[in-house]
């Protein structure tokens, strides 16, 4: 179950009295609470304490290198937040990276959500909640207006159950609303066991491991795109989560002058 661990849920349900303009984020996006048995209820804490004290043990251990994190320094400097965007895989490794900055996070209503939303708070993210399952998406309107309090938003962009490495257009949406960038990022680590059996391939790194975290340029979106222009970010957007994850993952199996070449690269 902790591999499905950060599509997250809201600090409050989006205002319906919203002003009309912003029904085009509002549209897709259902936010209730799915009832649950109280079996399931009681699970809920249970479960979040125990995904919390893994990471929390784990998270100590780890020795990160980070390569490109210039470009959000650039991003912020200007005046505009970043938006997040990354495979469901590489969860745990940055959630312990990136605690306590307030990064809302896009987190499904379901079930996983509702414990996940725990865990997540309790390292410093914020929230927002979306089920694309029962409508999707309407958290992206809590999203907009945390961008336009100056914090920074996040998606595992292939959750919250697949396909594994297909991004959803989400971030796309919400960069060209919000006038802020998408920035993507992958991480490799030098010991980890990867969960084949689940849909993710999720990651858990071995304690004292070594972690590479590679962040890409920037990728703006017209507040006018047209769709044909939306189209064309998104793929750009899957195309630089591929390229990343592909470097990121190799990383701990390159020569030491292929890595100077991605150092010198990704941080430019």
């Amino acid at each position: 179950m902790l591999a499905r661990f950060l599509m997250t849920t809201p600090e409050r349900a989006v205002d319906s009295s919203k002003p009309p303009e912003q029904d085009p984020v509002n549209l897709h996006y259902d936010t209730r609470l799915p009832e649950l048995r109280w079996t399931r209820r009681i699970q809920i804490p249970f479960i979040a304490a125990a995904v919390y004290s893994v990471i929390r043990t784990l998270g100590p251990t780890l020795r990160y290198e980070v390569h490109g994190w210039e470009h959000a320094e650039r991003v912020h400097a200007s005046g505009k937040r970043c938006i997040w965007a990354f495979w469901h895989r590489v969860i745990v490794p940055i959630v312990w990276w990136h605690r306590n900055h307030g990064v809302v996070v896009m987190n499904t209503t379901a079930f996983d959500g509702q414990w996940t939303r725990k865990v997540i708070e309790w390292l410093g993210f914020g929230t927002a909640q979306g089920s694309s399952s029962r409508g999707g998406l309407r958290g992206l309107a809590v999203m907009a207006r945390r961008l336009e309090e100056g914090v920074d938003c996040a998606f595992t962009i292939d959750g919250p159950r697949g396909p594994r490495y297909v991004a959803k257009p989400g971030p796309v949406m919400l960069a060209r609303k919000t006038g802020c960038p998408i920035l993507v990022f992958h991480i490799g680590v030098d010991r980890g066991k990867t969960f084949t059996n689940t849909w993710d391939h999720f990651l858990l790194p071995e304690p004292f491991a070594r972690v590479v975290i590679l962040f890409a340029p920037p990728i703006y979106v017209p507040m006018d795109a047209t769709a044909e222009v939306v189209e064309a970010k998104h793929a750009e957007m899957q195309g630089e989560l591929e390229r990343v994850r592909d470097i990121a993952e190799g990383w701990y199996s390159l020569t030491d002058e292929a890595r100077a070449r991605h150092r010198a690269e990704f941080n430019l």
